[in-house]
């Protein structure tokens, strides 16, 4: 550090230190849990401890500066010994000597140092903490094993206990964590870095955006001109009336258009059916969610426009003519304006409150909240407004009969679909984290592709709601259809408590029970049986789905490198998609078998040349939903290099702290030195290795970009703050990124 941050850094730890110490200018133990924000206290009191360096069970801000001063600027090996200290709980050095004074002593005469050393108990402590601070549970066994795993791998003269050169010896085989070896109260008293202006181009004028957007710019561009073209052409026509008139009507024809429009954006059985065309080359319609939602905002404002000028129109005309009064021209149908009774201002009033109820309710914040079935409910009054559209002006009739009928033809295919198959939830299971796993019985003429998503509806939870919800199921599977369903709203709730009801309230029609569980020990795609849950709740539920729809992952097997990124439930259309892979591989593998078990497909349309699967979870339960699967994935590639497997899986757990944070090395080394010994992953029981925090994304796609497999596709699935981070990543590197959105 140079003198001028020097001093801003002392300047950033007192301020913090008065924040935390109030008026006696010390900070006691409570006082330093709180701040720290560690979920395991044995951290904070051992942290405590070293930093109080008189033994008066306070910390001054001068004990303080002198603990930080080491951990912040000091060398990796004083960062190394202050660990060692963390771990040797039982430890002769008294807290009357203070850091730097160990440190000199510890360094100076080190084998005459008495108290340097960790047994196997105490190590044990410490990983028990580790776990806790992580939040990672695990049976008492396999924390014996992970204390026994580094023990034995640190102890290299088998004494019996871990001296500090034989910790830093076992450190230095972790390059990754001796990078960057950091501790919560460092990091915490660390001043933010100073925002350096650069002359940076921004993001959006970058030649990679532009190249990764084509296809939304231009449909913007087109869209955009479309709406000034008509915004002018209806100003021109009616300048006689004065400008608010020309305004209003300008603003009135662009609502003729985007109320049409906003339509056409999701009639979801066509633009499942252009996306096999050349359309998609074109236009961007696997955003249609996306352009719906911006010409949704463009109506709100269209409608603004619209009924603010005609009221400044209304207000010349009161005190022109003074026939009508302004109120009865906005409010009764005396002015005799509008072709159907004059009713044009009551309807527009009308359709200004429902337009700006639509909008509001149709925000992230209702949506994301629990609150779906707000947006559900007011998005259906869609109805209403094309009724009163009709009634209001007298041309929209014009622009409304061929979108719809369009809509009305898929509506009407819609619940024919729906309602053909007598479709059954033939099985149910409540997984971790309040995920319900529903078995559909599949009717014959179902036919969908990886990543495809459809719309349900439960009578016994909800007799006229639909929701959305990706297959998780393969194609290839051709008995039943799977969906995921995790509980974050009203319906997805009640769905999960209901099938937590006693086993006489969902279970019924044995005889169904035992066909299926005879039909499923015969069926010919027993390659998915793996995926069966041991404790699975038979039952028979009548349901009704709409679709398939196509998403943007129906691209996946024209790719040649596919990044695969799924956070949390996100996993779901990737796990229809690495179940299709499976029976792909399989059947590419066995030239000499002439039995298809899906002859739709056909070998020439996977050009996948690599897949890197990346899967995204706060906790360790999370990953329970799908580790059957996974470890079938893992079994098919048992044989292969990890340099040359088609399927690479990496996993990463939020909640876990990072290898370089000094509350989780010693686990962290633990599980990577069990897992090399066992083959097999103490989190998950995956073959992978489970990483700790968060990927750091710039990395992971340099490494996807040295592979040189051919293009790049990014397929992302999961929260929409996450999609931006990775978005942003992906045009740097030039690939192309989709986003699961409907």
């Amino acid at each position: 550090m140079s003198i001028d941050e020097d001093t801003r850094w002392l300047e950033w730890v007192t301020k913090q230190f008065e924040s935390i110490a109030g008026d006696d200018k010390e900070i006691d133990l409570d006082e330093f849990k709180t701040a720290l924000k560690v979920k395991e206290s044995f951290f904070a009191e051992r942290f405590f401890a070293l930093f109080d360096s008189d033994g008066s069970s306070s910390i001054s801000l001068d004990e303080l500066l002198e603990a930080l001063d080491l951990l912040i600027h000091g060398s990796e090996t004083d960062k190394l010994r202050f660990l060692f200290q963390v771990y040797d709980v039982d430890g002769k050095v008294q807290n009357t000597i203070s850091i730097y004074s160990f440190i000199l002593k510890f360094s100076g005469n080190c084998h005459n140092f008495s108290s340097g050393s960790i047994d196997p108990d105490e190590l044990r402590t410490v990983l028990k903490s580790c776990l806790r601070e992580s939040a990672i549970s695990l049976p008492e066994e396999k924390l014996d094993d992970l204390t026994l795993a580094l023990f034995e791998s640190a102890d290299q003269d088998n004494s019996g206990s871990i001296t500090f050169e034989e910790l830093k010896a076992e450190l230095e085989n972790f390059p990754e964590v001796m990078e960057n070896l950091t501790i919560s109260a460092a990091n915490w008293l660390k001043p933010p870095d100073l925002e350096q202006k650069k002359s940076k181009t921004p993001r959006y004028l970058t030649r990679a955006y532009w190249h990764n957007n084509s296809r939304k710019l231009f449909f913007l561009c087109l869209y955009a001109l479309l709406n000034a073209l008509l915004f002018i052409i209806a100003m021109l026509k009616n300048a006689h009336g004065g400008l608010w008139f020309m305004v209003a009507k300008g603003c009135g024809l662009c609502l003729n258009l985007n109320c049409t429009f906003v339509m056409v954006l999701m009639l979801r059985r066509c633009l499942t059916w252009l996306r096999a065309t050349w359309v998609v080359r074109v236009f961007p319609l696997d955003q249609n969610i996306l352009l719906h939602q911006i010409v949704g905002y463009a109506v709100l404002i269209f409608t603004i426009g619209h009924t603010g000028a005609h009221v400044m129109n209304f207000a010349r005309m009161s005190q022109n003519d003074g026939m009508y009064q302004l109120w009865e021209y906005l409010f009764t149908i005396r002015p005799g304006i509008g072709w159907v009774n004059g009713t044009a201002s009551i309807t527009g009033v009308i359709l200004q409150v429902l337009i700006c109820l639509m909008v509001v309710c149709s925000s992230t914040f209702v949506r994301r909240s629990g609150h779906f079935e707000v947006f559900y409910w007011s998005h259906l009054s869609f109805v209403w407004v094309w009724a009163l559209l009709i009634v209001h002006c007298a041309n929209f009739w014009k622009w409304f009969v061929a979108p719809g009928l369009m809509f009305l033809i898929e509506k009407l295919v819609g619940i024919a679909v729906s309602r053909i198959g007598g479709l059954y939830i033939v099985e149910v299971n409540l997984l971790p984290s309040k995920v319900t796993h529903l078995v559909i019985k599949r009717p014959p003429f179902f036919h969908f592709k990886p990543g495809d998503y459809v719309y349900i509806n439960i009578p016994v939870i909800a007799k006229y709601e639909w929701h959305p919800f990706t297959i998780s199921s393969a194609p290839e599977q051709q008995d039943t259809l799977w969906l995921h369903v995790r509980s974050m709203g009203q319906w997805t709730n009640r769905l999960y408590e209901y099938f937590r009801q006693p086993e006489s309230q969902t279970i019924s029609n044995k005889r169904l029970t035992a066909s299926l569980r005879n039909r499923r020990h015969e069926s010919r795609t027993q390659v998915f049986d793996f995926l069966h849950h041991p404790l699975a709740e038979y039952c028979n539920i009548k349901c009704y789905v709409d679709g398939p729809f196509g998403t943007p992952t129906r691209q996946i097997f024209a790719s040649e490198h596919a990044v695969l990124i799924g956070a949390g439930i996100g996993i779901t259309p990737f796990a229809s998609i690495l179940q299709s892979i499976i029976y792909r591989m399989r059947k590419q593998n066995c030239p000499n078998c002439n039995y298809s078990w899906c002859e739709t497909i056909k070998d020439n349309e996977m050009k996948l040349r690599k897949v890197d699967f990346i899967w995204i979870n706060r906790d360790q339960k999370s990953f329970e939903w799908f580790v059957s699967l996974l470890t079938k994935l893992e079994m098919d590639q048992a044989d292969e290099e990890p340099e040359g497997r088609f399927l690479e899986m990496h996993m990463y757990m939020t909640s876990a702290l990072s290898k370089n944070d000094m509350k989780a090395i010693g686990l962290q080394m633990a599980l990577d030195l069990l897992a090399k010994k066992e083959k097999r992953d103490s989190i998950t029981g995956l073959r992978t290795r489970t990483q700790p925090g968060r990927p750091d994304w710039a990395k992971v796609f340099q490494k996807v970009s040295e592979e040189k497999k051919g293009k790049v596709h990014v397929f992302y699935c999961g929260s929409p703050a996450l999609a931006k981070v990775i978005k942003a990543q992906c045009e740097h590197f030039g690939f192309n990124f989709y986003k699961e959105n409907f």
